[in-house]
């Protein structure tokens, strides 16, 4: 069998929410668990954050695996409907739906349901990808008011630049200047905003990547923001090379070693979901040490410089990222953001996940 394996720490999902909760104070927490909870495992992620005050995620059929996995708390549909037969599997699974356009609305008007439904209205504050314009937002309230199909509104928008320099004050300012006049719940926060905007603890917060381990700052790294790695991704060297200086190493031959060095080749490549793009230089953890990647990254294959670590053999275990290597770094070092990597190991069918409990 081959080596490579994804290792996810149940134990630090369950701590990270903990921790949520303890900087979210008084507000309720939606756990984001879309793209297979950033990776991770659907189920087996719904079961190790158990305590959340409701999970988001994009589809009905996640849905129908989370209401099967025994959560009984609020499931949100964090894009809504995506036809109007849709809104009557909501109903059944007693979902909350994210309204964001007409048609969505459309959908509310023209259904008739024995269960109303609580509405997340999403209003456009300036990242312009969904949601309403807040000169439509009191028609919009109005009428959802008066349809027997909806139960209750909570209001909603997304940050563009909660983990940049810009913050979130020009949107935020624009969501209070719509949101005030009403009573009703509110939820802004996303992972960057909750960690580092107090006042934008809302009624709802919505972590995502924290809850993972990871960080969504470049500046702040997950260890300082005290999150716990929850995947570790590992492997194995499967054979060695000796080369001289001046010789080549792997496709391309866009690395040239400057001086005699010892070579690890490790089972794990960008057919299993590890970033083609990581630059020599990008951190990895062998036998016990931290080194680094050299030469262009293979399908099934990366290269390893383990000249100083003399007891490194076949066999000896390799961990691109976990406990010792930050998803982030390898991100960075890739062009990407942390988030994409986590999620690229479960789209791969190559690679087996074991599930640890501390």
């Amino acid at each position: 069998m081959r080596p490579l394996k994804a290792y996810i720490n149940l134990s630090a999902l369950t701590f990270n929410l903990q921790l949520v909760k303890k900087i979210a104070k008084n507000s309720k927490v939606m756990a984001v668990l879309k793209a297979n909870a950033y990776g991770h495992g659907l189920v087996q992620s719904v079961k190790a954050i158990k305590s959340a005050d409701g999970i988001a995620i994009l589809t009905i059929e996640e849905a129908i695996k989370i209401r099967g996995a025994g959560f009984k708390n609020t499931i949100l549909l964090l894009e809504g409907l995506f036809t109007a037969e849709d809104i009557y599997e909501a109903e059944k699974l007693e979902l909350n739906l994210v309204v964001h356009n007409e048609q969505q609305i459309e959908y509310l008007n023209d259904a008739t349901l024995k269960n109303p439904i609580n509405v997340h209205l999403k209003i456009n504050t300036g990242m312009n990808r969904l949601g309403f314009p807040p000169d439509q937002i009191d028609y919009l309230i109005e009428n959802l008011n008066v349809n027997p199909n909806v139960s209750g509104i909570t209001l909603m928008t997304h940050f563009a630049t909660a983990d940049e320099k810009e913050g979130i004050a020009k949107q935020l300012a624009c969501f209070n200047r719509i949101t005030n006049n009403y009573n009703f719940s509110s939820s802004v926060a996303n992972s960057a905003a909750l960690y580092k905007f107090p006042e934008a603890r809302l009624d709802w917060v919505r972590p995502g990547i924290m809850l993972y381990g990871a960080s969504p700052f470049e500046d702040i790294s997950a260890k300082k923001m005290d999150v716990k790695p929850v995947m570790s991704l590992i492997s194995k060297i499967i054979a060695l090379q000796n080369i001289k200086k001046g010789q080549a190493v792997g496709y391309g031959n866009n690395y040239i070693a400057k001086k005699d060095m010892r070579i690890g080749i490790v089972a794990c490549g960008y057919g299993d979901g590890y970033p083609r793009h990581a630059k020599t230089g990008t951190p990895v953890f062998v036998h016990h040490k931290n080194t680094t990647t050299v030469g262009r990254v293979s399908m099934d294959m990366l290269y390893v410089d383990i000249s100083n670590i003399a007891d490194a053999k076949i066999g000896s275990k390799v961990e691109m990222w976990g406990n010792h290597i930050s998803v982030d770094e390898v991100a960075k070092n890739s062009g990407t953001v942390g988030y994409e990597l986590l999620c690229n190991i479960s789209a791969s069918s190559r690679v087996p996940m074991e599930y640890l409990d501390g």
